[in-house]
């Protein structure tokens, strides 16, 4: 118990004396899941939008579909996308494999269903009084369905914390698609796998208290910025 403790408070003091290499996978980390989860958010919020606004034969197998999706393995995800990008597939000549924007590409895949079904899901709890009394005022159907979208703000914020907390804490699909690449593709749920098996607790602990710490800091920031509305 007390090496743990030991052990505990050295990760803490790599964190607060800002070593290097802990710095450099936060700050990958979170700008690799960052990146996934604004470009994912770009195409699954308004294809979420679309999907409730309009009627057509197979909507609700559709929004069953996705919502399965939710919990898909991040290995499988890694491997779907893996198979895309490596030298036989369709992608390979890009040379996507083993680099950020690879990592990148398979969080976006991951987080897809949830965004899409939670912006989905968020519309659908929207009164739809309030979709018939603007458009009884007079509105658009562009307005109509901005004004609920605005009222929905909140739940689609949630959809955009819960899409960053699947990306920063997958790890399945970073390994198979990054390579864990020391100073490259290394991020912190790879670095914490790797370290512990190293044995070296000290680093893996730090990385996961930055982890928890960064999910942490996201909502709280969200959360203030939510009530300035």
């Amino acid at each position: 118990m007390t090496e743990l403790w030991d052990a505990f408070l050295q990760a803490i003091q790599l964190i607060v004396s800002l070593d290097k290499e802990v710095v450099e996978i936060a700050l990958r980390s979170l700008a690799i899941s960052t990146t996934a989860v604004i470009l994912a958010s770009l195409v699954c919020i308004p294809i979420g939008g679309l999907i409730h606004f309009r009627n057509f034969r197979g909507k609700r197998p559709l929004i069953n579909i996705i919502q399965t999706f939710y919990s898909v393995p991040t290995v499988c995800v890694g491997l779907f996308v893996f198979l895309f990008i490596s030298r036989a597939g369709p992608l390979g000549g890009l040379g996507l494999l083993f680099t950020p924007a690879a990592v990148v590409m398979g969080q976006m895949v991951l987080i897809t269903p949830v965004l899409m079904g939670l912006t989905i899901s968020a519309l659908s709890g929207v009164d739809k009084a309030i979709k018939d009394s603007a458009l009884s005022s007079g509105a658009t159907e562009f307005q109509a369905i901005s004004t609920i979208i605005k009222e929905a703000r909140f739940a689609v914020v949630a959809a955009f914390i819960m899409g960053f907390g699947r990306a920063i804490s997958e790890v399945g699909a970073a390994m198979m698609l990054g390579g864990n690449i020391r100073g490259y593709t290394r991020v912190l749920t790879t670095a914490i796998s790797l370290e512990t098996q190293k044995g070296e607790l000290v680093l893996a602990l730090a990385l996961g208290i930055i982890l928890i710490a960064l999910a942490l800091i996201v909502n709280i920031i969200v959360n203030l910025a939510l009530q300035r509305y």
